[in-house]
């Protein structure tokens, strides 16, 4: 998940303090104890999993990330670098900020078939936290409630305006690197966050607070040992050494964040991954470990998660906007959905139906005209031994 999106603020009006607590007083160790005790509980809640709370000290992950960035390995993703700064001085982003809080949250959905639909060339495989509704629209808000509880516990017991933000896959957050240092487990060699009684199929959020509370007392140890399963699964190898990714291979980032074209030599290697690419979660031995979530909202819709590609492709824009209303997949707009979907025709079967779709496609778009040519030279090349589908549909022998 590459996507940078808007943050939430919870600030509610204070609450009168408790007789034993003097107003503005600054909170006792005892306090602070107690409100860090109580967030595991208002996180569960909340349908958190799992909560953690990190200071700010990310020096370490700041050179990781530099480096990472002088490589160009951001791809087009300008803002990485743009606001690197914010990223390495979290309390130039919230202004009096003492220490992160880090929520996960498990999205699983209950089985459906990955590997079946991977396989299954003529499907469009659509990532998995993608298939249900925007996860931002659920973790958010529960965000902003936990903040505003914390508010009002502060205010109560010792009378300080305290201030927290909500931040959700949003604005410049070392999101893992946080999430590690708050002992919610350790960053994989795929760059992802891995946890070993969950894997890596859950959500991360963040509250940056003013309030000390106290800190994990370790961070998580890496657990990957020998592994390689995740680098060598990489269709695109967008790996080039453990714990690196290079974005301008990743299918994540060419079917979601990318605005341009797919480079040609890629294409063929993106199989029938139209929206993002959970490969390298997938052969991971940690997510046998992962459980289904019981958040409604993560469930499919749409049939998204067992979608032929041609049908897929048949959309209009209006049923576009219409069908993907409160979900991630409208990020990429009509246009990159619709390259998506020729990239995955042109490596799916040559049926007279995949064929047909793109000879009649009509969107008004360079670029959506760009890789439907490509794949229909694809297919047309494959349909030479089988003449019954280099036309429109004419009978078949």
């Amino acid at each position: 998940m590459l996507a940078i999106r808007h943050y939430t603020h919870a600030h509610p009006r204070a609450m009168p303090p408790t007789a034993d607590s003097a107003p503005d007083s600054a909170p006792s160790p005892q306090q602070l104890a107690a409100l860090r005790e109580r967030l595991d509980g208002w996180a569960a809640e909340l349908g958190f999993q799992a909560l953690g709370v990190a200071d700010l000290a990310v020096d370490a992950y700041v050179k990781r990330l530099d480096r990472w960035l002088a490589q160009g390995y951001q791809a087009g993703m300008d803002w990485m670098a743009s606001r690197r700064d914010l990223r390495a001085n979290p309390e130039r982003l919230v202004g009096g900020c003492a220490r992160v809080i880090s929520l996960r949250m498990d999205y699983r959905p209950p089985d459906t078939e990955p590997l079946r639909i991977l396989k299954s060339a003529d499907k469009a495989y659509v990532s998995r936290y993608a298939t249900g509704r925007d996860y931002h629209r659920l973790v958010r808000p529960r965000l902003a409630k936990l903040a505003a509880r914390m508010q009002g516990w502060a205010a109560r017991h010792w009378g300080a305006d305290s201030c927290q933000r909500a931040f959700v896959d949003s604005a410049p957050v070392l999101e893992k690197p946080l999430a590690e240092k708050a002992g919610l487990g350790w960053i994989g060699k795929n760059t992802l966050l891995l946890n070993r009684a969950a894997g890596s199929w859950f959500f991360l959020g963040e509250i940056y607070t003013s309030i000390p509370l106290p800190v994990a007392a370790a961070s998580a140890t890496d657990h990957c040992g020998s592994c390689r399963a995740c680098l060598n699964v990489c269709p695109t190898d967008a790996f080039p050494a453990p714990y690196v990714l290079d974005s301008a291979r990743c299918i994540s980032y060419l079917t979601i964040e990318h605005r341009g074209a797919i480079p040609e030599p890629l294409r063929g290697k993106m199989g029938n991954r139209v929206f993002g690419c959970d490969d390298c979660q997938l052969v991971c031995p940690w997510n046998r470990y992962a459980r289904p979530s019981a958040e409604a909202d993560f469930r499919p819709r749409h049939g998204l998660h067992n979608a032929d590609l041609v049908a897929l492709f048949g959309w209009s824009a209006e049923q576009f906007r219409q069908r993907t209303a409160g979900s991630a997949i409208r990020r990429v707009g009509f246009y990159g959905w619709k390259r998506n979907l020729a990239v995955g025709l042109g490596n799916g079967p040559a049926t007279a139906a995949a064929i047909h779709a793109l000879r009649s496609d009509a969107t008004d778009s360079a670029l959506v005209r760009e890789h439907v040519e490509w794949a229909l030279d694809r297919l047309t090349q494959t349909s030479l031994a089988q003449p019954c589908l280099a036309g429109p549909r004419p009978p078949c022998a």
